[in-house]
């Protein structure tokens, strides 16, 4: 006798689709899309089925298939998925399983839970010399047996156009003592410099071209008055009154960059996060021993910090000048000051650019003072707080959000959609933004860094950030997990990539017109259509625009 026919339903989603495994699909079907050349091109399929169906293979069936990857969509758990003062534009505000982690068929191998929508990631990497026209990807389940369940048929149509290098500085603070902590390795063993290398090259294939380099142990989420592991790149002995500098660590971890296309460094903040009035913990070797000579209880503005900077910068300037580093080098005095820090950060600013007065600056920060002051050259505005910068037409300008733009602005929680997150390709393009920073790459340690946490079981710093801003990849066996979050977010940086394409075709008036053509009110940081149908029918309009200048200039001449 037959065995019963299993009910089994498929649907096939944008990338820009959440899919929670307690609730009907928001979304509705999504059958095909456009990619240029060299784009990287996600989409998803949902599936569920009224039994348990394990295992559950998944294949692929394309003239592309050589390039199309599948990875399941994995549940996280969140405590704390927001504040109580979440806007109107989020998914839920429950705690509970949050799609995002993605994770590779071996990593998780699918199944099909009784009653639970589920769904495969499908990323496509279009190839350079791709064919344009429709490439048909047809995504097949079968149970165990071989036995069809479902099947998708999604059409990518391949505009042959290449996608352009991306120009956007971008930095996810890349937090090396994280990867040492959890992984259980020796700080730069060479364990731990695998490691470094795996999250590296994670990082720029996702658009993350700078990256944090720790000269001496980051001054970030720490307790005042605490300490992070010790990750400092530079070693420094004292003899006497004398400094002296070992940067052999620095250059691996340069080398390491440039192998992975990493191509600036953001050297570590040189004074205490919230006001600079502290050094960051620095070891020095004095008599053999190694001893932590500064931090918490150094003044910042005291004559032994003064002293070492006024030794260790010229050198270290010497260094990046000796290497040819000079412009791919950017300096940070003191993480997100406030306006009653401004005297603090004055101080602490003109000893550092005293020594580095060629080299760019940039921080994070919220008040206009501190760039109408000239105490910032490069700042990067909290993008709810832009206006101002933009209001005074300052060039060169970055932006950043954390946890605490949540309202009306761009970010990437697991409670919002996840066109929320890919919104700001758009807005970085229209405002011609330099560079976009956000502090939490892989930040798994609790609020303040008093405790290592794991971010399999705990997505919100210990019941402190909304879960999704703490981090953007997770601790694999085999390296780098990636989420549906940086995913999306590099979309948005092909949004932009895809944008500038255009903008040389057609000059940058007639791309905003494209851009805003039918909105109520021009796009802004805080006002855009809540919608990832609108968002996909943007970049759908760009693909169509590049597709036909193309088809124009490979017409001979009449």
């Amino acid at each position: 006798m037959a065995a019963p026919a299993i009910s089994f339903e498929t649907r096939c989603l944008s990338s820009l689709a959440k899919v929670f495994a307690d609730e009907e699909l928001r979304d509705e079907a999504f059958h095909s899309g456009s990619a240029l050349r060299g784009e990287v091109y996600a989409f998803q399929v949902a599936y569920r089925s009224q039994t348990l169906v394990k295992p559950l293979h998944i294949r692929v069936e394309s003239p592309l298939e050589a390039h199309v990857h599948l990875r399941t969509v994995g549940l996280a758990p969140s405590e704390l998925p927001c504040f109580d003062d979440y806007d109107e534009d989020v998914l839920r505000t429950t705690p509970g399983l949050y799609p995002d982690p993605l994770y590779s068929l071996t990593e998780m191998s699918p199944i099909a839970l009784p009653g639970q929508w589920r769904a495969v990631w499908v990323t496509v990497e279009v190839q350079a010399e791709e064919a344009a026209g429709l490439h048909p990807i047809r995504i097949r389940f079968e149970n165990g047996e071989g036995d069809a369940l479902g099947e998708e048929l999604f059409e990518l149509d391949v505009i042959p156009a290449a996608l352009p290098r991306q120009k956007l500085i971008r930095t996810e603070w890349f937090h090396t003592d994280c990867l040492a902590s959890y992984y259980g390795c020796p700080v730069f063993s060479e364990e731990h410099w695998r490691r470094i290398g795996q999250f590296m090259d994670t990082a720029a294939r996702h658009g993350i071209n700078m990256l944090l380099t720790p000269l001496f142990t980051p001054p970030l989420d720490t307790a005042v008055g605490g300490e992070r592991p010790t990750v400092q790149l530079v070693d420094v002995s004292k003899d006497g009154d004398k400094y002296t500098f070992g940067f052999e660590r620095l250059e691996r971890w340069i080398g390491l960059c440039d192998q992975y296309g990493i191509e600036y460094l953001e050297f570590s903040h040189l004074f205490t996060q919230w006001g600079a009035r502290h050094a960051p913990k620095i070891i020095v070797r004095v008599n053999g021993e190694d001893k932590r000579l500064f931090g918490w209880d150094t003044d910042a503005a005291g004559e032994d910090y003064a002293a070492f900077l006024n030794a260790f910068l010229p050198e270290l300037k010497s260094f990046l000048l000796a290497n040819g580093l000079e412009r791919r080098s950017y300096f940070h005095v003191s993480d997100e000051p406030g306006a009653d820090h401004l005297e603090s950060y004055r101080q602490a600013a003109a000893l550092l650019q005293s020594h580095l007065s060629e080299f760019p600056f940039l921080d994070a920060l919220s008040e206009y003072a501190f760039y109408e002051q000239g105490l910032v050259r490069r700042p990067v505005a909290a993008n709810n707080h832009i206006e101002p910068f933009l209001e005074n037409n300052v060039e060169p300008l970055w932006t950043y959000y954390c946890v605490s733009q949540r309202q009306k602005v761009s970010n990437r929680f697991f409670h919002m959609p996840s066109s929320r997150n890919r919104i700001i390709g758009l807005q970085l393009y229209k405002y011609g933004l330099e560079g976009f920073l956000h502090w939490g790459f892989n930040f798994w340690h609790s609020q303040y860094s008093i405790k290592s946490i794991n971010p399999f079981l705990v997505t919100d710093a210990d019941r402190s950030f909304p879960s999704g801003d703490p981090f953007l990849v997770y601790p694999g066996e085999d390296g780098p997990i990636e989420s549906i979050r940086l995913e999306v977010f590099y979309e948005a940086m092909q949004d932009l990539r895809a944008l500038q394409l255009l903008e040389g075709l057609i000059g940058k008036p007639a791309v905003m017109q494209l851009l805003e053509e039918g909105l109520a009110e021009p796009l802004t940081f805080s006002e855009y259509p809540r919608s990832a149908e609108w968002l996909l029918s943007v970049r759908h309009k760009i693909n169509d625009k590049i597709a036909a200048m193309a088809d124009v200039s490979s017409k001979p001449a009449s």
